[in-house]
């Protein structure tokens, strides 16, 4: 997709869902998209201590020091993969997600150069990668599997990739990012 259509897709003053932090831990994640290519994930390190190895955004912990949800998303992908905040234009939020896990998720949507080089940081980051439009915007895409666990059934969506498996709230934001780049949403 080009950066034209990217915009257009999140216009100035787009409403999103936001909801009350209450107990749940406040975080926010980059939705960085780059023209043509698709959207930047990354694989956790192994050796984090939540969610290890997981395909996930940039982002985290939504801290005081941080001026808004925006800033908070800039901040983590600069320090998670290096990604300069000056050279990044963020174009809104999408509704809020709310994990089983006890996480309230802000994702930020934004749009990066091309080509801008990235350097992940080795104890936070396994592996750089992009989910290529072309796999967001096909109809097939995502799979809705399902599970039977201690709490009965529950749904979840994935996302083909060769290499990763991605699932979990950063499919559900996949999910919600393709309806509105595919004009349903």
């Amino acid at each position: 997709m080009k950066a034209t259509a990217l915009r257009r897709a999140f216009p100035a003053g787009l409403a999103f869902q936001t909801y009350e932090v209450g107990l749940l831990r406040p975080a926010a994640v980059l939705v960085a998209m780059e023209p043509d290519k698709g959207v930047w994930l990354t694989r956790r390190s192994a050796r984090m201590a939540a969610h290890p190895g997981q395909v996930s955004f940039p982002g985290g912990r939504i801290e005081l020091r941080d001026a808004s949800v925006e800033a908070a998303a800039l901040r983590e992908a600069q320090e998670e993969v290096g990604l300069d905040p000056a050279r990044v234009e963020v174009l809104g939020r999408m509704d809020d997600y709310v994990t089983g896990t006890g996480f309230h998720i802000a994702p930020v949507v934004a749009l990066m150069p091309d080509g801008l080089g990235l350097s992940p940081a080795a104890d936070e980051v396994e592996e750089l990668f992009v989910l290529p439009f072309s796999t967001l915007l096909n109809p097939q895409y995502p799979v809705c599997r399902r599970v039977h666990g201690q709490i009965g059934m529950r749904k979840f969506w994935v996302w083909p990739h060769e290499d990763h498996v991605v699932w979990g709230a950063t499919a559900e934001i996949l999910y919600r990012l393709a309806m509105r780049l595919r004009g349903v949403a």
